[in-house]
Protein backbone atom coordinates (compact mmCIF):
# COMPACT_ATOMS: atom_id res chain seq x y z
CA UNK A 1 0.00 0.00 0.00
CA UNK A 2 1.00 3.17 -1.08
CA UNK A 3 -0.23 6.34 0.88
CA UNK A 4 2.02 8.88 0.13
CA UNK A 5 0.00 11.72 -2.17
CA UNK A 6 1.40 13.67 -4.83
CA UNK A 7 -0.21 17.39 -4.17
CA UNK A 8 -0.09 19.44 -7.59
CA UNK A 9 -1.45 23.25 -7.35
CA UNK A 10 -2.31 23.53 -11.25
CA UNK A 11 -3.30 27.35 -11.03
CA UNK A 12 -5.83 28.72 -12.90
CA UNK A 13 -6.05 26.27 -15.73
CA UNK A 14 -8.66 25.14 -18.67
CA UNK A 15 -11.57 22.70 -17.87
CA UNK A 16 -11.14 20.67 -20.76
CA UNK A 17 -6.86 20.47 -20.40
CA UNK A 18 -7.44 20.03 -16.53
CA UNK A 19 -10.10 16.98 -17.24
CA UNK A 20 -7.14 15.68 -20.26
CA UNK A 21 -4.61 15.89 -17.50
CA UNK A 22 -6.88 13.82 -14.93
CA UNK A 23 -7.78 11.56 -17.33
CA UNK A 24 -4.30 10.51 -17.96
CA UNK A 25 -3.12 10.19 -13.93
CA UNK A 26 -6.41 8.33 -13.78
CA UNK A 27 -6.02 6.08 -16.89
CA UNK A 28 -1.70 5.53 -15.80
CA UNK A 29 -2.71 3.95 -12.36
CA UNK A 30 -5.64 1.58 -13.40
CA UNK A 31 -3.00 0.62 -16.43
CA UNK A 32 -0.56 -0.13 -13.51
CA UNK A 33 -3.03 -2.19 -11.63
CA UNK A 34 -4.67 -3.98 -14.39
CA UNK A 35 -1.17 -5.10 -16.38
CA UNK A 36 0.28 -6.09 -13.03
CA UNK A 37 -2.44 -7.71 -11.23
CA UNK A 38 -3.06 -10.00 -14.65
CA UNK A 39 1.01 -10.83 -14.10
CA UNK A 40 0.88 -11.62 -10.34
CA UNK A 41 3.33 -9.34 -9.72
CA UNK A 42 3.52 -6.99 -6.84
CA UNK A 43 3.85 -3.46 -7.33
CA UNK A 44 2.09 0.03 -5.95
CA UNK A 45 0.27 2.49 -7.26
CA UNK A 46 0.44 6.42 -7.20
CA UNK A 47 -1.92 8.84 -6.18
CA UNK A 48 -2.29 12.67 -6.55
CA UNK A 49 -4.53 15.87 -5.90
CA UNK A 50 -4.70 18.04 -7.97
CA UNK A 51 -5.98 22.09 -6.58
CA UNK A 52 -6.60 24.17 -9.70
CA UNK A 53 -9.25 27.45 -10.61
CA UNK A 54 -10.62 27.64 -13.57
CA UNK A 55 -12.19 29.88 -15.95
CA UNK A 56 -15.69 30.55 -15.93
CA UNK A 57 -17.85 27.13 -16.38
CA UNK A 58 -20.61 24.73 -16.23
CA UNK A 59 -19.90 20.68 -15.92
CA UNK A 60 -23.02 18.58 -16.24
CA UNK A 61 -22.85 15.22 -14.63
CA UNK A 62 -23.70 11.54 -16.60
CA UNK A 63 -26.97 11.40 -14.12
CA UNK A 64 -27.66 15.33 -14.90
CA UNK A 65 -30.82 17.25 -16.59
CA UNK A 66 -29.86 19.60 -19.02
CA UNK A 67 -32.51 22.09 -18.12
CA UNK A 68 -30.96 22.89 -14.68
CA UNK A 69 -28.31 25.32 -17.00
CA UNK A 70 -30.10 28.39 -17.28
CA UNK A 71 -28.32 29.55 -20.47
CA UNK A 72 -28.40 28.56 -24.40
CA UNK A 73 -25.15 28.73 -26.18
CA UNK A 74 -25.28 32.78 -26.94
CA UNK A 75 -25.68 33.51 -23.25
CA UNK A 76 -22.79 31.30 -22.23
CA UNK A 77 -20.51 33.49 -24.87
CA UNK A 78 -21.65 36.46 -23.47
CA UNK A 79 -21.04 35.24 -20.36
CA UNK A 80 -17.30 34.68 -20.77
CA UNK A 81 -18.21 30.81 -19.71
CA UNK A 82 -17.98 27.23 -21.07
CA UNK A 83 -20.05 24.46 -20.88
CA UNK A 84 -19.09 20.18 -20.44
CA UNK A 85 -20.87 17.20 -20.12
CA UNK A 86 -18.57 15.10 -18.34
CA UNK A 87 -18.14 11.04 -16.68
CA UNK A 88 -18.55 12.12 -13.16
CA UNK A 89 -21.67 11.64 -10.87
CA UNK A 90 -23.95 14.43 -9.60
CA UNK A 91 -25.62 17.07 -11.76
CA UNK A 92 -24.71 20.40 -12.90
CA UNK A 93 -22.11 22.28 -11.24
CA UNK A 94 -20.17 25.94 -11.82
CA UNK A 95 -16.52 26.58 -11.39
CA UNK A 96 -15.23 29.55 -11.78
CA UNK A 97 -12.34 32.29 -10.19
CA UNK A 98 -12.31 32.88 -6.50
CA UNK A 99 -13.42 29.02 -6.52
CA UNK A 100 -10.73 26.19 -5.04
CA UNK A 101 -11.40 23.28 -7.05
CA UNK A 102 -9.53 19.92 -5.52
CA UNK A 103 -9.33 16.53 -7.63
CA UNK A 104 -8.19 13.90 -5.62
CA UNK A 105 -7.11 11.01 -8.19
CA UNK A 106 -6.08 8.30 -5.59
CA UNK A 107 -6.54 3.99 -5.59
CA UNK A 108 -8.49 3.39 -2.44
CA UNK A 109 -6.89 -0.13 -2.81
CA UNK A 110 -4.11 2.22 -1.06
CA UNK A 111 -6.46 3.39 1.96
CA UNK A 112 -10.03 1.68 1.89
CA UNK A 113 -12.31 0.41 -0.56
CA UNK A 114 -15.45 2.43 0.24
CA UNK A 115 -16.92 4.80 -1.90
CA UNK A 116 -19.42 5.95 0.80
CA UNK A 117 -16.69 6.78 3.57
CA UNK A 118 -14.32 8.10 0.40
CA UNK A 119 -17.11 11.09 0.32
CA UNK A 120 -17.57 11.28 3.57
CA UNK A 121 -14.34 11.98 4.29
CA UNK A 122 -13.88 14.52 1.93
CA UNK A 123 -16.85 16.32 3.75
CA UNK A 124 -15.31 15.79 6.77
CA UNK A 125 -12.30 17.92 5.48
CA UNK A 126 -14.37 21.21 4.07
CA UNK A 127 -16.05 20.75 7.44
CA UNK A 128 -13.27 20.62 9.47
CA UNK A 129 -11.21 23.81 6.94
CA UNK A 130 -14.80 25.80 7.82
CA UNK A 131 -14.69 25.42 11.24
CA UNK A 132 -10.59 26.97 11.29
CA UNK A 133 -12.19 30.09 10.00
CA UNK A 134 -15.62 29.92 13.00
CA UNK A 135 -17.97 28.50 10.32
CA UNK A 136 -20.20 25.64 11.67
CA UNK A 137 -20.79 23.29 8.18
CA UNK A 138 -22.97 20.09 7.73
CA UNK A 139 -23.83 17.60 5.67
CA UNK A 140 -27.18 17.89 4.26
CA UNK A 141 -28.98 14.16 4.57
CA UNK A 142 -29.29 12.87 1.08
CA UNK A 143 -27.76 15.42 -0.54
CA UNK A 144 -23.35 14.88 -1.57
CA UNK A 145 -21.49 18.20 -0.19
CA UNK A 146 -21.09 20.43 2.31
CA UNK A 147 -23.97 22.85 3.60
CA UNK A 148 -24.51 25.64 6.16
CA UNK A 149 -27.51 25.79 8.28
CA UNK A 150 -28.92 22.98 7.49
CA UNK A 151 -32.65 22.41 8.22
CA UNK A 152 -33.56 25.95 8.30
CA UNK A 153 -34.86 28.43 5.51
CA UNK A 154 -31.76 29.81 5.18
CA UNK A 155 -29.81 26.76 4.35
CA UNK A 156 -27.08 27.53 1.58
CA UNK A 157 -24.40 25.11 0.06
CA UNK A 158 -20.92 26.21 0.15
CA UNK A 159 -19.12 23.00 -1.48
CA UNK A 160 -20.06 21.08 -4.28
CA UNK A 161 -18.67 17.63 -5.05
CA UNK A 162 -18.85 15.18 -8.11
CA UNK A 163 -16.26 11.78 -8.42
CA UNK A 164 -15.73 9.31 -10.77
CA UNK A 165 -14.46 5.57 -9.70
CA UNK A 166 -13.41 2.65 -11.41
CA UNK A 167 -11.46 -0.21 -10.19
CA UNK A 168 -11.23 1.84 -6.87
CA UNK A 169 -9.26 4.17 -8.70
CA UNK A 170 -10.87 8.08 -7.87
CA UNK A 171 -11.18 11.19 -10.23
CA UNK A 172 -13.11 14.74 -10.38
CA UNK A 173 -13.34 15.48 -6.62
CA UNK A 174 -15.07 19.10 -4.85
CA UNK A 175 -15.28 23.14 -5.66
CA UNK A 176 -15.21 25.10 -2.64
CA UNK A 177 -16.28 28.53 -2.69
CA UNK A 178 -14.10 30.56 -1.00
CA UNK A 179 -14.04 34.12 -3.34
CA UNK A 180 -16.53 33.00 -6.04
CA UNK A 181 -18.89 35.52 -7.81
CA UNK A 182 -21.82 34.23 -6.84
CA UNK A 183 -24.00 35.52 -9.54
CA UNK A 184 -22.59 32.76 -11.91
CA UNK A 185 -24.82 30.11 -9.66
CA UNK A 186 -28.03 32.59 -10.53
CA UNK A 187 -27.59 31.29 -14.18
CA UNK A 188 -28.30 26.99 -13.50
CA UNK A 189 -29.95 25.00 -10.63
CA UNK A 190 -27.36 24.60 -8.48
CA UNK A 191 -26.39 20.02 -8.07
CA UNK A 192 -29.96 20.28 -9.65
CA UNK A 193 -31.70 21.18 -6.10
CA UNK A 194 -34.33 23.84 -6.27
CA UNK A 195 -35.13 26.81 -3.72
CA UNK A 196 -31.63 26.42 -1.99
CA UNK A 197 -28.55 29.27 -1.72
CA UNK A 198 -24.86 29.03 -2.46
CA UNK A 199 -22.75 30.93 -0.51
CA UNK A 200 -19.18 31.80 -0.44
CA UNK A 201 -16.45 31.42 2.28
CA UNK A 202 -15.47 35.25 1.94
CA UNK A 203 -19.32 36.26 2.16
CA UNK A 204 -20.20 34.64 5.34
CA UNK A 205 -16.73 35.92 6.67
CA UNK A 206 -17.49 39.64 5.51
CA UNK A 207 -14.43 40.17 3.80
CA UNK A 208 -13.65 41.09 0.30
CA UNK A 209 -10.87 37.98 0.07
CA UNK A 210 -10.12 34.80 1.74
CA UNK A 211 -6.45 33.68 1.02
CA UNK A 212 -6.69 31.20 -0.87
CA UNK A 213 -3.38 29.69 -0.45
CA UNK A 214 -3.82 29.75 3.23
CA UNK A 215 -7.41 27.50 2.22
CA UNK A 216 -5.57 25.33 0.22
CA UNK A 217 -2.61 24.57 3.13
CA UNK A 218 -5.72 23.60 5.64
CA UNK A 219 -7.42 21.42 3.22
CA UNK A 220 -4.74 19.31 2.36
CA UNK A 221 -3.30 19.08 6.48
CA UNK A 222 -6.57 17.38 6.96
CA UNK A 223 -7.28 15.39 3.98
CA UNK A 224 -3.59 14.27 5.35
CA UNK A 225 -4.74 13.38 8.77
CA UNK A 226 -8.56 12.11 7.71
CA UNK A 227 -6.51 9.74 5.10
CA UNK A 228 -3.42 9.06 7.03
CA UNK A 229 -1.71 10.01 4.19
CA UNK A 230 2.04 11.52 3.64
CA UNK A 231 1.75 14.58 1.01
CA UNK A 232 4.67 15.37 -1.51
CA UNK A 233 4.61 19.20 -2.47
CA UNK A 234 5.22 18.71 -6.83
Amino acid sequence: MNKQVELQDLGQKDYKETWDFQENLFQSILDTKIKNRRQGTNFQTKNYFLFVEHPHVYTLGKSGDMSNLLLDENQLAEKNASFYKVNRGGDITYHGPGQIVGYPIIDLDNFFTDIHKYLRLLEEMIILTLEEYGLSAQRSPGETGVWLDVGTPFARKICAMGVRASRWVTMHGFALNVNANLGYFDLMIPCGIRGKAVTSLNVELGQTAVDEAEVKEKLSKHFSTLFEAHMVVK
